[in-house]
């Protein structure tokens, strides 16, 4: 099946051979038809598998670019995740020659620039649910007319901090506004609160139980007050230009940067209380290939896609199976390889053999010797 079977208008088509796509993945075959047919859908398939175009398409297609009102908000539960779905259209939009025209409010941002850009009507709108909800009771965001909501990472923003707000912008437009929901990971709690949002929601799940195999997964044992000094050592060794590291304490990232930095890695923190433009910037340089390692939280990397990644290294090893999966997936993707690395003390080893049975894998010992990673 090819995306002309999938009804997608031959300027997109050609958009996306120039970004390098050729062939609908497993989601978007199943997800596009029924977007396109205006069903309620939640959808669920692993990190790194096209979820993001799975909705972007058929919205984009749908898009009546003759009118200038808006047409489509999306929801995401970070900014960087918000941003990142907004250079995506841009980027479909400038390969395709699309007239579509998209902006991203985030809570954090200055809203009086937001209410300018809101002038223009832009036909889609990605952002927090937070302030969307705030500029549509400040009416600068016009709910009547929108025709789809898309929530991504839908188990996080259906959590009890974000669900009022979520539920208060459903509650502003149309009834017959489609809602389409997605993310990698579904519980049968998500999946509950999900059916109460909209009738008859039609849940697409792409189940591949096995971890993606173009990842190779390892951990390395240290004593818990040399984990810091054990991540220099294994940066050095990987020799990798970007270097993706998970903690969730912000008091060791912090410790971290100052060490790493003294030992002249490049490195910056999309982590926790940082303020957004630092985040932004951290995140810009990155992608640029300024820096060589970003310390990122679970939360801050949410569905985050990062081209050129090649290894993902967990500080902080997660109890939780849908955290560790989540962190894996940032590397791997698109049918590349990638390497996950876990460091850990001998207290945290049981959470290795745990995840090696939930998830069928073999997660191998390394050393580090005189340099370089050794079984």
């Amino acid at each position: 099946m090819n995306f002309e079977n999938l009804n997608i208008n031959e300027k997109t088509i050609n958009g996306l051979k120039t970004m390098g796509i050729n062939e609908p993945t497993e989601i978007q075959k199943v997800v596009i038809p029924a977007a396109l047919n205006g069903e309620n859908i939640i959808g669920q398939s692993e990190t790194g598998t096209g979820k993001t175009l799975a909705y972007l398409l058929p919205t984009i297609e749908k898009i009546d670019v003759s009118k200038k009102e808006m047409q489509c908000i999306i929801l995401a539960p970070t900014h960087e995740l918000a941003i990142q779905i907004n250079n995506t259209i841009n980027e479909l939009k400038k390969a395709s020659a699309l007239d579509i025209t998209s902006t991203s409010l985030i809570g954090s941002a200055n809203i009086k620039r937001q209410i300018d850009s809101l002038k223009a009507k832009p036909h889609i709108i990605v952002g927090s649910a937070g302030r969307i909800l705030e500029l549509i009771r400040k009416k600068k965001v016009t709910a009547h007319t929108i025709k789809t909501i898309i929530i991504d990472e839908v188990d996080k923003l259906l959590d009890k901090n974000n669900l009022p707000a979520v539920k208060d912008i459903i509650k502003c437009t149309q009834k017959q506004t489609q809602v389409m929901m997605f993310s990698a990971t579904l519980t049968g709690k998500t999946l509950d609160i999900a059916k109460t949002l909209k009738e008859d929601v039609k849940v697409i799940s792409v189940k591949n139980n096995k971890v993606n195999e173009n990842i190779s997964h390892n951990y390395i044992k240290t004593d818990a007050r040399k984990k810091i000094e054990t991540l220099r050592k294994l940066i050095n060794a990987t020799k990798a230009e970007k270097i993706l590291v998970f903690n969730n304490d912000s008091y060791t990232t912090n410790t971290a940067i100052e060490n790493l930095s003294a030992s002249k890695i490049k490195i910056a923190t999309i982590a926790g209380n940082n303020k957004m433009e630092e985040r932004k910037k951290a995140l810009e340089d990155f992608r640029k290939g300024k820096i060589q390692v970003l310390i990122a939280s679970d939360v801050a990397a949410r569905g985050l896609d990062i081209k050129g990644v090649t290894h993902v290294i967990n500080l902080d090893i997660p109890e939780d199976p849908k955290d560790y999966l989540h962190r894996a997936g940032r590397v791997g993707r698109a049918g590349e390889t990638g390497d996950v690395f876990s460091i850990v003390s001998d207290r945290e080893e049981s959470i290795i053999k745990m995840h090696e049975k939930n998830f069928k894998i073999s997660i191998v010992e390394k050393h580090l010797y005189k340099g370089n990673i050794e079984e």
